[in-house]
């Protein structure tokens, strides 16, 4: 297979940059294609090649990943601070990453899939409602809901120093025209209010690619308070009857499986539902990204390749 850089334009006049996996040996006509981009402040490195390569050896097919606006490798909007994440603008950038790979001379524009993974997962759900163009949604281990995972991983004591720092350290400083304020994303104080995701595996996790990448270990503050309002569940009934896969990590810590599974109950069909072992960043590594890749490969054969 091949993997090219790329780099396009979103309705904002932002720069993002990816890469476009293709097989080396193909028909003449055009190939299905999948979208992906990671989860919260992750970057495509971050495994995601393993994903493409495996569906792109496997399946005549492309992949798109791209980078979020702002992170890694693409651009945000002038006057904009980097690494701050606002999930419409997010859930947009996909639409627009649909439309640029619409217009590969590679890619049936007719054929266009989305994958989203935690944050990005519930993204998905979003894209795949509002944006008839796709034609498979895959969602794993996916924020379903902003406001319950918010207080699933916040310490309710903290909760009011987060609101005040929220409202006068970020708002009032913002309108003040001063530059915007920033969390470690992790921290070794695994539990306390210094960092926006708690607990050893994501601190392991991103501590382990920071070696490997430039991922830069912070967010803004404003990503933090947008979480909080972040609902992608609410439009879970009205993906139908584009097919949908939710994967769910069954000792899931960051995203809850339970959040995940009382979604999926609202969800209409076509709908499949993968279950895991393991918790939230096991689907990105060993033997249980294996079966993850088995299981949406087939899910991809189904009902992007050969419907």
């Amino acid at each position: 297979m091949t993997r090219s850089q790329i780099e396009f334009k979103n309705s904002d006049g932002i720069t993002l940059r990816g890469w476009l996996y293709t097989p080396d040996h193909t028909k003449a006509e055009k190939l299905p294609a999948i979208v992906m981009a990671h989860g919260f402040s992750a970057l495509k490195e971050m495994t995601l090649d393993n994903y493409a390569e495996a569906f792109v050896a496997n399946l005549p097919m492309c992949c798109l990943i791209y980078d979020h606006r702002g992170f890694g490798e693409s651009d945000n909007a002038p006057g904009q601070p980097r690494e701050e994440i606002v999930p419409n603008l997010q859930i947009a950038d996909y639409s627009d990453a649909i439309t640029y790979a619409s217009t590969r001379p590679e890619i049936n524009p007719n054929k266009l899939g989305v994958w989203g993974t935690s944050y990005s997962g519930g993204h998905v759900l979003v894209v795949a409602a509002v944006d008839r163009r796709v034609k498979v949604v895959l969602s794993q281990g996916p924020c379903v809901s902003g406001w319950d995972n918010f207080h699933r991983l916040v310490r309710p004591d903290l909760i009011p120093q987060l609101d005040a720092l929220f409202r006068a350290a970020d708002r009032i400083a913002r309108m003040e025209g001063k530059e915007a304020g920033y969390l470690p994303v992790v921290s070794e104080d695994l539990y306390g209010l210094s960092c926006a995701l708690a607990g050893k595996e994501v601190y392991d996790f991103f501590m382990e690619w920071q070696k490997k990448t430039t991922w830069p270990n912070r967010i803004t503050i404003r990503s933090m308070e947008l979480f909080r309002g972040f609902e992608p569940q609410q439009l879970i009934e009205k993906i139908s009857p584009t097919p949908l896969l939710l994967t769910v990590p069954m000792n899931d810590e960051l995203t809850p499986a339970d959040l995940s599974l009382i979604a999926y109950d609202r969800a209409r069909e076509p709908k499949e539902l993968s279950l895991l072992n393991g918790g939230h960043f096991d689907s990105y590594r060993g033997e249980t990204l294996k079966k993850n890749v088995t299981r949406q490969t087939e899910f991809l054969k189904k009902w992007l390749i050969d419907a």
